[in-house]
């Protein structure tokens, strides 16, 4: 009887520490492991990204990305940008203005073209350009980290 209770608990262990052990494993994996400064959009990409800005976004950002802080628009560029993304990943960024933008019509550019966006924004940030266009799949974004450099 003792036997069966042992091998019982010892599966019990077994599994309780794969699991633990699997848990570890998938918040390290989920956590950004590349930089924007490792080329990861084109600048094909952030040319078209840059037509989409001007049609939706720049009305409010400024052509400039400045923003306007009377209204309480974030600018989208240097300082300001890097202060308020810094440490987070590229795909935090796409979602929040897929969530929230433009703002008489949240969500409605599609996956692409926020992409796009995204590498627009990187470019005016002076994040230097690479030979593989940015994913436009949110999971595979959040692999990617904002930082200055």
């Amino acid at each position: 009887m003792t036997a069966s209770i042992d091998m019982k608990n010892t599966a019990l262990i077994a599994a309780s520490l794969s699991f633990i052990a699997w848990s570890a494993w998938a918040a390290w994996a989920a956590q950004p492991t590349r930089s924007i400064w490792d080329g990861v959009y084109t600048e094909a990409q952030a040319a078209r990204g840059e037509t989409v800005y001007v049609k939706s976004c720049e009305s409010c950002h400024m052509a400039s990305l400045e923003g306007d802080p009377v209204e309480e628009i974030p600018a989208l560029v240097f300082d300001a940008f890097m202060m308020r993304w810094s440490g987070k990943s590229v795909g935090e960024l796409q979602e929040v203005i897929g969530r929230s933008m433009p703002k008489d019509m949240p969500g409605s550019l599609g996956r692409q073209a926020y992409a796009d966006v995204v590498a627009f924004i990187l470019s005016k940030n002076e994040v230097p350009a690479g030979r593989v266009p940015l994913d436009r799949d949110p999971e595979r974004l959040k692999t990617i980290r904002i930082e200055r450099k």
